[in-house]
């Protein structure tokens, strides 16, 4: 290829991608507008420029890919930033009787939709885990948007999401190796491993965040920025490699973080979490392509439905224990509602199985249904009576 032609490549790309960017901005503003977060606009559009969509477009999916990833860990740190390591102590402490209603209420109706579909127990048993997770970027996005960071009901919530994200590090070794077969030492080995370094994890979060906030604290707000946005990709990266969810690694970044530095670095990642995460959004629904989805939309809206209705008691629960009046335990259940980063990555263990490929197509569609439904309740339930 000559110079020139790569050159009008990387034009056209970047003419693309600019002006996706710039619809994105577009639908942010209307989204405001109208007092709503952006999300469903941004999985809407992903659908339409995507493969089989309205206007295609030929973008590299994984550059696009790597900067979603970027997002969701961006939106994961921020998180971790609003939430103190005391808080986290004591989530951990009462976090089991909440996970286990979580479990529960949404993983056996995936599970049971299998198993109606008349697929093998091992399919069955993904689809359970697809509808089980709540996606932690988009519910981080839609508390922001909706200002909620500081409600009494949101500390449950954030406390459920990592008990979730905790669970993955078990449920996606062991889903691996019953998608491939794998004997039960080398699952236990994997299992271990994960377990090590969940709690490795926690410790240095919770014990060595002092001593972090101090070494950063003398630090420019460019260098804080490059410090705080490197570590968080480092501590993502070192965690996904020891089969523990980068989320939670990004997580903890942020909880490590106390004093004037948690300040400074919330208000110098804001833009860039905005942006990653408006990228992440996109590329979900960038990669269905609509054709896929008429014919699963029988078993993906049934599962839709028992979903929300899973997370709005898993939301009441943890919300109620917390003393939660009525409308916060709506609020808490609505937030949690959609799907996402980690439903798609279950469904894309069970690609070699027998009936792998309605197994993506049906998260495909679930995971869309809730990740648009989810913000648009969280917007409307338990708002005050006008």
């Amino acid at each position: 290829m000559t110079l020139a032609a790569a050159s009008g490549e990387v034009a056209v790309v970047f003419i693309e991608v600019g002006a996706v960017v710039l619809v994105l901005a577009v639908l942010a503003r209307v989204a405001s507008g109208i007092g709503v977060t952006a999300v469903p606009l941004y999985l809407l559009v992903g659908l339409a420029v995507g493969d089989g969509g309205v206007v295609p477009l030929d973008l590299s999916a994984d550059f696009i890919g790597v900067v979603a990833e970027i997002g969701v860990l961006l939106l994961l740190f921020a998180l971790g930033l609003e939430y103190t390591s005391s808080e986290l102590r004591q989530g951990l402490r009462t976090g089991v009787a909440p996970g286990a209603v979580d479990a529960v209420a949404n993983f056996v109706p995936g599970l049971l939709i299998g198993l109606l579909l008349g697929w093998d127990v091992t399919t069955a048993v993904l689809l359970g885990g697809v509808s089980w997770v709540s996606s932690s970027g988009i519910v981080a996005k839609v508390l922001t948007d909706l200002d909620r960071l500081g409600n009494r009901e949101t500390p449950p919530v954030l406390n459920l999401l990592v008990i979730e994200d905790l669970a993955m590090a078990v449920f996606l070794p062991v889903a691996a190796a019953l998608a491939t077969g794998r004997g039960l030492g080398a699952t236990l080995v994997t299992v271990g491993i994960a377990l090590v370094a969940v709690a490795v994890i926690l410790v240095v979060a919770l014990r060595g965040g002092e001593w972090l906030s101090a070494l950063l604290a003398p630090a420019t707000d460019e260098a804080l920025l490059l410090a705080v946005f490197g570590l968080t990709l480092l501590v993502g990266g070192l965690a996904q490699q020891l089969e523990v969810s980068a989320a939670v690694g990004a997580f903890l970044v942020g909880l490590a973080l106390s004093g004037p530095v948690q300040h400074r670095a919330s208000a110098l990642v804001g833009p860039l979490r905005d942006l990653f995460a408006a990228m992440f959004f996109l590329f979900f629904s960038f990669q269905v392509d609509p054709a896929d989805l008429p014919g699963v939309a029988v078993p993906a809206l049934a599962l839709a439905m028992l979903g929300t209705g899973g997370k709005l008691l898993s939301g009441w629960f943890v919300a109620a224990r917390a003393g939660v009046a009525r409308a916060g335990r709506l609020r808490a259940g609505s937030a949690l509602v959609a799907r996402g980063e980690f439903s798609v990555v279950i469904a894309s263990l069970g690609a070699t199985l027998v009936d792998g490929p309605r197994l993506g197509a049906v998260t495909a569609a679930f995971v869309l249904v809730t990740a648009v439904a989810g913000p648009l309740l969280a917007r409307f339930v338990g708002r005050p009576a006008v």
